[in-house]
């Protein structure tokens, strides 16, 4: 039972619960980023380099044959992948960019001045000693 409680402690530790949703939006970005890149960004390119479709462009290594399909790579979907993570990459960069001048920020942010500390019982006993005695 004591693997089971470890497990538990572990999965509802915000650490873990913030890394989910993390996880989460960052599929859903890099979905965004992939239409974006092959639905956006390539066409205008492929247009400029002479109506190319990058998706399409491939080296034919072995023609199809029957049903066998053709053994090809695929270097323009590769471009498009490299494209996508660069976008990604840029994004995550700024994120990361960010955060780390709020906590600079944070961090160069004069702090209050610390009230001062109340005097021990020892010293007050002596205050009061020193004062009895100068009367």
């Amino acid at each position: 039972m004591g693997m089971m409680k470890e497990f538990k402690d572990f999965a509802v530790k915000g650490n873990v619960v913030d890394m989910a949703v993390g996880i989460i939006i960052g599929a859903a970005f890099g979905k965004i980023v992939a239409s974006f890149v092959g639905d956006v960004l390539m066409p205008p390119i492929g247009l400029l380099l002479g109506g190319v479709d990058f998706a399409s462009l491939q080296f034919v290594l072995k023609e199809a044959v029957g049903d066998a399909p053709a053994v090809v790579v695929a270097w323009g979907k590769f471009v498009q992948n490299i494209t996508d993570f660069i976008i990604v990459a840029f994004a995550v960069f700024m994120a990361i960019r960010a955060i780390n001048n709020m906590k600079r920020k944070e961090e160069a942010a004069p702090a209050a001045p610390a009230a001062p500390a109340a005097p021990s019982e020892d010293v007050v006993l002596l205050r009061e000693i020193r004062d009895a005695l100068k009367k």
